[in-house]
């Protein structure tokens, strides 16, 4: 017997009446941002925007300086993987380590993990950028300009990662840590055995928009001269006088790479889930059926 269908429980469902006023107002606001781009096109046009010589050097692979200014971009898209690269695998530990710490740290001093992780977290990105890179050099760490970009965003992104991997813990049941310490395991056994792998699993959507978070804000380097892939950019548009183009461009590079990286996430996070499934479930000991096994011969004997 099929189930009856499920009523919603918050709202009544639309009539026939509503549904057609629903299409009617989506076609409206489909129509006016229809109209909308066509003006814009038309008033790019009118100001030469779609001319071949501004996107020439982008997109003709014929172009005089097609291979220049590709050349140019590509070393700063380079330079932006690389920093956030090394700026995401620093927050990632940096994170887990603050997590870990404000978990199993004693009640004596845990007050200053939990204050340099309020710190941190209030302050923005961009004046942690912008300090690494004027006190550092002041205090005697003369480092590649990179390594201050890397410093800054690392400083901001592992306190977030930090509290995301605490959510994370604490949404877990807490018959895991019972148990946990039910079979002789310390608190930081626990933690590292337990706790944290789980809380990685249920966290990693949050923990990849974070590093995509990382990813843009590397963007920031401008503010030390660090040459990544939007300072090329600027400094491409100074000779090619096309600025609506190359950003265009650039923008476009930034939507692609971060969405590979989400959809290595998906991959990632299926995988753990499959994962996490087969050791939930666990092959059958040798000798032991079943429940399958074992009710298949009563149901063939009841026929």
């Amino acid at each position: 017997m099929s189930a009856p269908n499920a009523t919603p429980a918050l709202y009544d469902a639309p009539g026939p009446r509503t549904r057609r006023r629903i299409q009617l107002g989506t076609g409206a606001v489909l129509l006016v941002l229809a109209t909308l781009l066509v003006l814009v096109a038309t008033r790019l046009a009118a100001q030469g925007q779609f001319d071949e010589a501004k996107w020439g050097p982008l997109i003709d692979p014929t172009h005089e300086q097609f291979g220049q200014v590709w050349d140019f971009l590509g070393e700063g898209l380079i330079a932006t993987l690389q920093a956030a690269a090394i700026a995401i695998v620093l927050s990632l530990l940096l994170g887990t380590a603050l997590a870990v710490t404000r978990f199993s740290a004693a009640a004596w001093y845990r007050w200053a993990v939990v204050g340099c992780i309020e710190f941190f977290r209030g302050v923005p990105v961009v004046m942690s950028v912008f300090f690494a890179a004027r006190v550092l050099p002041e205090l005697g760490l003369d480092l590649p300009v990179m390594w201050f970009l890397v410093i800054g965003l690392t400083l901001y992104n592992s306190v977030v990662i930090a509290e995301v991997i605490r959510a994370g813990i604490q949404a877990l049941p807490k018959g895991q840590t019972e148990a946990a310490y039910a079979i002789g395991l310390t608190r930081g056994a626990a933690l590292r055995l337990i706790l944290l792998p789980q809380a990685f699993r249920i966290t990693l959507p949050a923990l990849i928009g974070q590093l995509v978070v990382v990813l843009k804000d590397t963007s920031l380097g401008f503010i030390i001269s660090y040459e990544e892939l939007l300072r090329r950019g600027q400094i491409a548009v100074q000779t090619l006088e096309n600025p609506l183009q190359t950003f265009f461009v650039i923008g476009t590079i930034f939507i692609l790479v971060n969405f590979s990286l989400s959809k290595l996430a998906e991959a990632l996070e299926r995988r753990m889930s499959r994962s996490g499934q087969r050791s939930s479930t666990g092959p059958a000991a040798p000798g032991e059926e079943t429940a399958a096994e074992t009710e298949a011969p009563s149901a063939l004997a009841s026929r």
